[in-house]
């Protein structure tokens, strides 16, 4: 019996035109109706889908791929964990080192030298599907802010219109943190800023969204059984994996699908969230 839904946003349950389609909304109310526990598991961090997690009233909240768990009912954090002063200096010269772009996330903000890949994305998004207080600073000295402002970041990311393999290794080889490399490119293009890219998303070690589930089901008391997880992208796989059932939507990396105990047959823009939901729970 599943219990608790644990999904992704972008590209699993909000497709290319940036809505939500009635059929997914139904499929959440119809959960929220039955006391099962929808639980939003994204990148982003907290403060840009705050006001998107308070429309759907979703019951928890996993973000920045897990480095922050909140229960949304009450507002109790229940994990956190960040980057040190010296993770940060250390991938900002490394980025600066091979003339690539680099932004970060605090609790609040986003910290950039100029607004072009993903916090470009974000920044348009800001005022569209996800309305938020979510302060974008351009700082042209990023180690001098660092060293001065000290802020708590949670989240790295790196960007390049080239491949950043060599450079995923080279931090792998300095520090240990998790890193996704995901490519924005050919059917997985952005379309939202219309640029192909690749990017590294860092966060601290032994950080991801499975981990992160695991920490909220034994908050519940939840068995890996009674916890359906759906996705699209890279960062989905592992708690896709782990989930009694893992669904990979149908516009989904194949990696994700390999790994799934369910593709859908219906993409995002074709509710493919709520055909999950309805295959896999019965309503009364």
């Amino acid at each position: 019996m599943i219990r608790l839904v644990a999904s992704d946003i972008d590209g699993t349950i909000i497709g290319e035109s940036n809505t939500i389609s009635s059929q997914n909304l139904k499929a959440i109310h119809d959960m929220k109706k039955s006391h099962i526990d929808f639980t939003i598991c994204t990148g982003k961090p907290y403060a840009m889908v705050k006001n998107f997690c308070e429309d759907l009233q979703a019951s928890y909240g996993i973000f920045g791929n897990g480095n922050q768990i909140i229960d949304l009912k009450t507002g109790k954090e229940i994990f956190r964990k960040t980057l040190s002063q010296e993770e940060v200096k250390a991938c900002i010269n490394l980025a600066k080192k091979e003339n690539l772009h680099i932004h970060f996330y605090t609790e609040n903000e986003v910290i950039t030298p100029q607004l072009m890949y993903m916090d470009l994305r974000n920044f348009i998004l800001k005022d569209s599907i996800f309305p938020n207080n979510l302060d974008f600073k351009v700082i042209s000295n990023m180690e001098e802010y660092i060293s001065e402002k000290k802020p708590t970041v949670f989240k790295i990311v790196i960007s390049s219109s080239s491949s950043l393999v060599n450079l995923q290794n080279a931090i792998n080889q300095k520090m240990d943190l998790t890193i996704f490399r995901v490519k924005k490119s050919k059917q997985y293009k952005d379309r939202i800023i219309n640029k192909e890219y690749e990017y590294l998303d860092i966060t601290p070690s032994k950080t991801n969204k499975s981990e992160a589930l695991i920490i909220l089901s034994n908050y519940l008391k939840l068995s890996s059984s009674e916890v359906m997880a759906i996705g699209d992208n890279l960062n989905d796989i592992d708690m896709i994996r782990s989930s009694g059932i893992g669904v990979a939507v149908a516009n989904a990396y194949d990696a994700v699908k390999e790994v799934a105990t369910y593709t859908t047959q219906n993409s995002v823009d074709n509710s493919g969230f709520a055909e999950a939901v309805y295959k896999y729970i019965s309503f009364q």
